[in-house]
C-alpha cells in the first residue's frame, strides 16, 4: 500500500471516528462488555468527552488531519494532536460512545 493511501484511509478513519464521538452519547462510568477497556487515571466517560470538547473548540481536529496526512507541525500541535488521538481512542475504547 503507498503511503498516499495509507494516509487517505487513515484520514478517513479519523473522521469516521470524529463523527461517532460527535453523534455518540456518553455513559458515566464507561461501557460494559467484553471489549470494553477500563478509563485510567480516575478518568470517566465523561470528563474524557469534555477533553475533546475542549480540543474540538481549539481547533486540534485540524491538526490531527494534518498529521495523519504527513505535514509538519509544531511541537505543541503535535502534542495537541497526539493527546487528542489518544483521549479519542480511550473513548471509544471503553465504549462510551454506545
Amino acid at each position: 500500500m503507498t503511503a498516499g493511501l495509507r494516509g487517505a484511509l487513515r484520514l478517513s478513519m479519523l473522521c469516521a471516528l470524529g463523527a461517532a464521538v460527535s453523534l455518540g452519547g456518553c455513559a458515566s462510568g464507561g461501557g460494559s462488555g467484553p471489549t470494553s477497556k477500563q478509563l485510567a487515571n480516575g478518568e470517566t466517560c465523561n470528563s474524557v468527552k469534555s477533553q475533546l470538547n475542549k480540543l474540538d473548540a481549539r481547533g486540534v481536529p485540524s491538526s490531527v488531519q494534518a498529521q495523519a496526512a504527513g505535514k509538519k507541525l509544531s511541537g505543541q500541535q503535535k502534542a495537541d494532536a497526539d493527546l487528542y488521538n489518544r483521549l479519542l481512542n480511550d473513548y471509544l475504547g471503553a465504549r462510551c460512545h454506545v
